[in-house]
């Protein structure tokens, strides 16, 4: 019942254009509709209809990620909509706000974005990286390189995501997608695992722990691409938080392994354009350049901008001069808001969590056979490994002093 009342309630919103909503116990529903936040005061639910609604969303570990975190980000689809939910705990109990996604990954000319950005997708190796503050569109400007690419070549996609907020379907290439949490216990397990999946192009989300920018690192010096985002405000930023992920003693070799792997370095922000009364991208572009892989390797980061000052004929950009030779010239615009008008999916494939992975009594095909000829297996949880024992027992004995015959 409370899931088809949220259902309906996600079917209205996207029918009206929303691109928020709100739940809040005991407070009217809250949209955001071009850019505005309105109230329903006929729609109120209550903590206990919350409280039913996130268990029905969220599975078993995200449920204990909220108790211990007080908050939790999920991405779900609801009626063929994608959903990015973050659920958190306030004064009056949980509360769920939710971005409508679109249905689609929109491409790079849809986000208004420079051409030069088309050359990332006919890359074959190297690292690229979209930098920028949280909210600035780094995650779609990656999902549009994606597509572009899923597009255009053959070739086979992992993804590594917190959450998975685009679904891709597989076109030209076979894209696989991984969510820390249900598919992967962290980014550098993840992309540990990659390495062993015959990827042409990883993607991770974000560049966290320091584990993970040296794993990164060594998949793009291995000839892959490597696409990630970071939180980094400018481009010499960027590369000190790359370069310190190794410790002092191997400062030398970090920097050449980034010098010869970077590819791009995107610091991206947006900008209201009076012109055309939107927000649009506003991008600095560093290209590993000759010169510019000079100056990393010998830890000339100070350099850094005079190098994209002077790159202008390599395709570099500074934010100022993104904005007085590209968006300022520029005469035409597509609206966001024809871009991030939530959708159905067009994906058709519905998630699936295997049982093999849910259920720790799972018995493999050799146990099974054991079973079968009258042993019985006792599978033991111990510091988070599965002891398997094979014991003969008669009907005589007790399955619980066996139990304590072995913990003894």
């Amino acid at each position: 019942m409370v899931m088809n009342k949220f259902s309906e309630i996600v079917r209205v919103a996207v029918s009206q254009g929303a691109s928020d909503i709100h739940l809040s116990s005991g407070h009217p529903l809250v949209t955001r509709i071009k850019g505005a936040i309105l109230f329903n005061n006929d729609i109120k639910w209550t903590p206990d209809k919350i409280d039913s609604l996130v268990k029905k969303l969220l599975p078993a570990d995200r449920i204990n990620m909220l108790r211990t975190r007080r908050s939790v980000d999920y991405a779900t689809t609801i009626g063929a909509v994608r959903l990015r939910i973050n659920i958190f705990n306030e004064t009056t109990g949980l509360s769920l706000a939710i971005r409508l996604l679109p249905g689609n990954a929109p491409s790079v000319d849809q986000l208004n974005l420079h051409p030069s950005i088309h050359q990332i997708c006919k890359l074959q190796q190297g690292l690229v990286l979209v930098c920028g503050a949280t909210g600035t569109g780094k995650t779609t400007t990656v999902a549009a390189i994606i597509e572009e690419i899923n597009s255009s070549r053959a070739c086979h996609i992992i993804t590594i995501e917190d959450p998975i907020e685009y679904r891709f379907l597989s076109k030209k290439a076979f894209i696989q997608q991984r969510e820390i949490g249900d598919h992967t216990n962290s980014f550098e397990q993840g992309l540990l695992d990659s390495l062993r999946e015959d990827p042409d192009v990883i993607v991770i989300g974000e560049l966290r722990e320091a584990e993970t920018m040296r794993l990164s690192i060594n998949a793009a010096e291995s000839g892959h691409l490597v696409i990630a985002t970071l939180h980094a405000t400018n481009t010499e930023e960027a590369i000190y938080r790359l370069c310190n992920c190794a410790p002092l003693e191997s400062q030398d070799e970090i920097r050449h392994q980034i010098s010869s792997t970077l590819s791009w370095l995107i610091v991206q922000q947006l900008t209201y354009v009076e012109k055309a009364n939107l927000r649009a991208p506003l991008l600095s572009i560093l290209r590993g350049t000759p010169s510019v892989k000079a100056l990393i390797r010998e830890n000339n980061l100070q350099q850094i901008d005079n190098a994209i000052q002077m790159g202008k004929a390599e395709g570099m950009f500074t934010h100022d001069r993104y904005l007085k030779e590209f968006l300022d010239t520029r005469t035409t615009f597509i609206p966001p808001s024809n871009v991030f008008q939530p959708s159905a999916e067009t994906l058709h494939t519905p998630a699936y969590h295997s049982s093999i992975m849910k259920d720790s009594t799972y018995h493999t095909e050799a146990q099974e056979a054991q079973l079968g000829k009258g042993e019985n297996i006792i599978i033991l949880e111990r510091n988070n490994e599965a002891i398997n024992e094979s014991i003969d027992i008669d009907d005589s004995v007790s399955i619980e002093r066996l139990f304590k015959e072995y913990e003894d």
